[in-house]
Order: C-alpha cells, then sequence, then structure tokens
C-alpha cells in the first residue's frame, strides 16, 4: 500500500501563490490514480485536480484556472501549484491514491489511500 503525505501550505495573504507537495512511499505514485481535493470547513470534499497511472492530467471546476497538478515519478511527488490565491481557496488540501481507478475520479469515496491534509489559509 501507499503512504501519502501533504506539505505545503501555510498562511498567505491573496494575491500569492503556494506549491503543495503530496510525497508518497511504499508504491510507486504511477501505480496509482490520484487527486487533489480540498475541503472547507462545513463543506463537502471537492475535487480540484489529478493525474491518471500515465500522467495524464484532469481538473475539477474548482481547479480550473489558477491550479497546476503535475507528478514527479522520480521523486515519487504529486504537486499542487496555486496562483493568485484567493479567501476562497481557504481549505485544508488532501491528496489521494487508488490502484483501482485508470483515470482520477471527482468522487472521494472512489480514493482507498488518504493523506493527512495540509492547511491553507488566505488572509485578504
Amino acid at each position: 500500500q501507499v503512504q501519502l503525505v501533504e506539505s505545503g501550505g501555510g498562511l498567505v495573504q491573496a494575491g500569492a501563490s503556494l506549491r503543495l507537495s503530496c510525497a508518497a512511499s511504499g508504491r510507486p505514485v504511477n501505480n496509482y490514480a490520484m487527486g487533489w481535493f480540498r475541503q472547507a470547513p462545513g463543506k463537502e470534499r471537492v475535487f480540484v485536480a489529478g493525474t491518471s497511472r500515465r500522467g495524464s492530467v484532469f481538473y475539477g471546476e474548482s481547479g480550473k484556472g489558477r491550479f497546476t497538478i503535475s507528478r514527479d515519478n522520480a521523486k515519487n511527488t504529486l504537486y499542487l501549484q496555486i496562483n493568485s490565491l484567493e479567501s476562497e481557496d481557504t481549505a485544508v488540501y488532501y491528496c489521494a491514491a487508488d490502484r483501482d481507478l485508470v483515470t482520477p475520479s471527482g468522487g472521494a469515496k472512489y480514493y482507498e489511500y488518504w493523506g493527512q491534509g495540509t492547511q491553507v489559509t488566505v488572509s485578504s
């Protein structure tokens, strides 16, 4: 099985950029479809972006425009670049993986493995 550890979150001002990292261990990331989700207080977990096993990228509605997902197979790490941060981006960001998915799903229930999350707080 794979273990996922997110990092890179923090308190930033509106307009800044962040790069979140999801370091995987135990299995190669290209064995999994992977996704970034975010969850704001009192709201459901929402799909932001994901990668297929082959490395194709997919974006959810919340991830289009200012978000870029990438994967470094050599470092076994998934990234999420967020530009021009807005207060609405404040959330806990989670990395997820699943071996049965070929392409990433927008539904959180389809992922078996999750990281602990990293908090992103944007001040306006």
